[in-house]
């Protein structure tokens, strides 16, 4: 099946999807999560599927949500249309998911990183949730995991200055599992995903289905309400200003008294 921003493809036992908008660095729009939904779903009824591996290209995993897509929204039509809300899927799939992470993961981006069940990352690789520039916040579960990963103060310096963290740091913060050379990437990515497919299918999903449950359970009410700040927030001068300014590639002035 062709898809129109993305390439799939079978290794082995082992699912691989490669984002493919190169034109706007990967960035994550409505069609692209809906035909990553649809190859997920696929993937999981393949018994000869055993784990799942989401990377991008050399320069950027996905450098965040499509802005331009975004932009004209209002509320209260993304609460609503519950809009991010089909994102989550990912992370609801009882099959492993190893996001292999090169260039930029931004935005969007790092919140579908964060939705596999762990990251590898190349040495190239910065992550980052930088909404809060754009006049907005992240609504994908980015603000639940990330503070779940690396705790509440980290969680606060990256999202409250929209900073970034590079390879390095997001390796001594828990963010990722590990960092490989960028050209050693895939391959390694692979590996690894050979390794839990070739493992008891039973055992692997029941293990992942454990290990989720440790935080799950504060985790759904979390998502649900980030998602809702989110929506709302698109009701907001900021919103409409961050990101105009970002599609028009100027500073954004939100009227600071």
């Amino acid at each position: 099946m062709t898809y129109q921003t993305l390439l799939v493809e079978q290794v082995a036992a082992v699912g691989l999807v490669t984002l493919n908008r190169p034109s706007a660095l990967n960035a994550i729009n409505s069609e692209l999560i809906d035909e990553l939904n649809t190859v997920l779903d696929g993937f999981e009824r393949d018994a000869s599927i055993g784990c799942v591996v989401i990377t991008g290209s050399t320069k950027a995993f996905a450098a965040g949500a499509d802005v331009k897509e975004m932009a004209g929204l209002q509320y209260p039509d993304t609460y609503l249309d519950d809009f991010l809300g089909r994102w989550d899927k990912v992370a609801q799939r009882r099959k492993p998911i190893i996001a292999a992470v090169a260039g930029h993961a931004l935005g969007g981006g790092f919140e579908l990183a964060l939705m596999c069940d762990f990251i590898i990352a190349a040495e190239n690789a910065n992550f980052g949730l930088p909404e809060v520039k754009l006049g907005v916040i992240p609504g994908a579960g980015g603000i639940q995991r990330l503070t779940r990963l690396v705790g509440r103060a980290k969680a606060m310096d990256m999202l409250l200055s929209g900073r970034t963290m590079n390879a390095q740091e997001a390796d001594r913060t828990g963010v990722v599992a590990r960092v490989v050379a960028t050209e050693a990437l895939l391959e390694s990515a692979l590996q690894s995903a050979q390794a839990i497919a070739a493992q008891s299918r039973t055992a692997v999903m029941m293990l992942k289905e454990c290990v989720n449950r440790v935080d799950e359970g504060a985790l759904g009410e979390g998502l649900r309400f980030e998602r809702r700040m989110f929506q709302a927030i698109f009701a907001t001068p900021d919103q409409k200003e961050g990101m105009g300014a970002f599609i028009e590639k100027r500073k954004p002035d939100f009227g600071r008294k």
